[in-house]
């Protein structure tokens, strides 16, 4: 089992809805994110302003005090959050076991051989580029 000495901090469903917000918009304030965000019903715009501040506090958005409001940009990117998310679920799940994630995957026949025949094609182009 893979074992990390610092605790990953994986972001909820709704940190993630913000983040992906300033991912594809660029900084904003709350209003601006809240306008910008997907589904319905909306988040009232207080716990929009309060998620913006524990991923403040975590680490993950910079602000910028601009007039009377705070305008809020991602200083983690979108790879680095998605990475974080699949290395907790791959040890929560499947024990570390990256193995045992594609085998759920194929078994579920969310991946077929000819998905994984790209994908090792990809991964031996990227090993190389990592030789270079």
């Amino acid at each position: 089992m893979a074992l990390h000495t610092r605790k990953r901090q994986v972001l909820t469903p709704l940190e993630l809805k913000i983040m992906q917000v300033l991912w594809e918009n660029g900084p904003g304030n709350v209003q601006a994110v809240l306008e910008k965000m997907p589904g319905e019903p909306a988040p009232a715009y207080t716990t929009v302003q309060t998620m913006l501040n524990v991923l403040h506090r975590k680490g993950k958005v910079k602000r910028t005090l601009r007039g009377r409001a705070y305008e809020y940009r991602a200083t983690v990117s979108e790879d680095h959050a998605s990475g974080s998310a699949v290395e907790d679920i791959v040890d929560r799940v499947f024990g570390g076991s990256v193995e045992g994630l594609l085998m759920s995957l194929v078994k579920s026949k969310q991946v077929d051989a000819e998905t994984l025949a790209r994908v090792s094609e990809r991964l031996a182009e990227e090993l190389e580029k990592g030789d270079e």
